[in-house]
């Protein structure tokens, strides 16, 4: 009788493994969205980095494309895209080819959060999903009464030297800034990157500059525009800022908190 209970038990746990959803995420951003969500994919695209264990996983895409026949091999479940990224050509023939596919294209915080909530049908740990979606809405609103009632301050988001390019209105990154009581003097524009010129910067006065990157790259932008503007140049870790996943929240708290520090060393005290 205990031979058969322990099969028994034996079987439940293997029906519990193979019930596990196999998913494919093709950018890195859908890779820290699903592993936020309690998944851990079976393929991943390139540079998904983060979480570290991300790094071990196989990739089937990256900037020319992605491997059809690879995925196919791999039956997922489900493979999540990005439509700023990934071929319409190559994921209408996944499609055919009878794959399911979800498009996760969030163009705010709010459509992040949700993006992530959505992920619970296709994790083994859907209450994962459920409690990190709830946080960083939390963290949202957190920031939002902290900051968005202050005098917005003139803010260029700067991308790149020559030439230099910046966000309107119509991104994350422009979300980013005014949930930390900035306003983007770009923000008018009628696409959402626009190349703009250093004379149309200057016109515009802003008080601080905002920058993907380090200190060091912080430190060649300030040489940049010496010696006709001279701000604050605020360096983000351009994966925080640039990705649409949960770390935007972490480029965020970090503007929020160097735009304003003596707003933060005050609550400090």
């Amino acid at each position: 009788m205990a031979k058969y209970w322990l099969l028994g038990l034996l079987l439940i746990g293997n029906s519990l493994f193979a019930a596990a959803p196999r998913v494919i995420t093709l950018s890195p951003h859908l890779t820290e969205l699903a592993f936020a969500a309690g998944i851990t994919p079976v393929a991943v695209s390139a540079y998904s980095d983060f979480p570290a264990q991300a790094q071990q996983l196989e990739q089937v895409a990256n900037w020319q494309g992605i491997n059809v026949e690879r995925i196919l091999q791999l039956k997922p479940d489900v493979v999540l895209a990005w439509r700023g990224g990934n071929p319409q050509r190559q994921i209408d023939q996944l499609q055919r080819l009878g794959i399911k596919v979800e498009w996760i294209d969030p163009q705010t915080i709010d459509q992040m959060i949700d993006a992530l909530a959505a992920l619970k049908p296709w994790s083994p740990q859907p209450q994962q999903a459920a409690a990190a979606a709830q946080a960083l809405r939390q963290q949202e609103d957190d920031l939002r009464q902290q900051y968005q009632q202050r005098t917005p301050i003139p803010l260029f988001l700067q991308f790149g030297q020559q030439p230099l390019f910046t966000a309107s209105r119509n991104t994350l990154q422009n979300e980013v800034i005014t949930l930390c009581g900035g306003k983007n003097i770009f923000a008018d524009s009628r696409v959402s990157w626009p190349q703009v010129s250093r004379e149309q910067v200057l016109a515009r006065h802003p008080q601080a500059i905002v920058i993907g990157g380090d200190r060091a790259q912080a430190a060649n932008i300030v040489k940049f525009w010496q010696p006709q503007l001279a701000v604050p140049v605020i360096a983000i870790n351009d994966d925080w800022l640039s990705r649409p996943g949960p770390r935007i929240l972490l480029a965020a708290k970090q503007l929020c908190a160097d735009l304003h520090p003596a707003k933060n060393s005050t609550k400090k005290d």
